[in-house]
């Protein structure tokens, strides 16, 4: 193979990782990072209230090194079963159109020290009720992807777990309204009792 060759070898290789336009494609990406959070699997969490606790590793098995990572992202993603019939939560091979992890849960500098890769996030009251797994990314000086891990297996059916959506209704508010309600139905009846009673006293007497 000539010189020529290799080199546009070497370009389709890099446009086919990189997507010609920095766009990283998920799959060029190597599960280079060993991912574990708290919640059990089918486990059900509380928006506002439960926590999960993330800790990732760089994984020593791979034979890569991790040299090139600047900072990582930790990445709340939905399960295929609450992907289903929602297109805008599709999984796209394109990180930047992706839609399979939208909630960020933090993004903080690579370190390979153990203590510095955990962290503890309290589930926000704006995720949506679905399925769930976590996903975190390797990124570059790039600021690509350039290695994940996630703690599910590579078609996405284990070690998910759910979360249970506030639904912005209390018992409290329900009660409220039900008073005010008769409170208007009440006002509404004496006033036309009222007006009843007016116009039968402003109304000349029968000849």
């Amino acid at each position: 193979m000539g010189t020529r060759a290799v080199i546009l070898a070497s370009l389709l290789v890099a446009c086919l990782a990189q997507a010609c336009d920095g766009n990283v494609l998920f799959s060029s990406l190597s599960r280079t990072l060993v991912v574990e959070a708290s919640p059990t699997a089918g486990q059900v969490l509380k928006s506002g209230e439960d926590k999960i606790k993330v800790t990732w590793s760089f994984n020593g098995t791979h034979s890569g090194k991790d040299t090139d990572y600047k900072t990582v992202k930790v990445k709340l993603c939905y399960a295929p079963v609450s992907q289903k019939d929602r297109g805008w939560r599709k999984t796209v091979d394109n990180l930047k159109k992706d839609k399979t992890c939208p909630h960020l849960i933090v993004a903080r500098p690579y370190s390979s020290s153990a203590p510095n890769n955990s962290f503890e996030w309290t589930v926000t009251k704006d995720i949506p009720k679905a399925t769930y797994f976590i996903r975190v990314y390797a990124i570059n000086a790039s600021a690509n992807e350039v290695g994940y891990g996630q703690t599910t297996n590579k078609n996405k059916t284990t070690n998910l777990f759910e979360v249970d959506a506030i639904t912005g209704r209390h018992t409290s508010l329900d009660i409220a309204s039900v008073c005010f309600s008769a409170f208007s139905v009440l006002s509404l009846a004496g006033f036309f009792i009222g007006e009843k009673r007016r116009a039968k006293k402003s109304s000349p007497p029968h000849m």
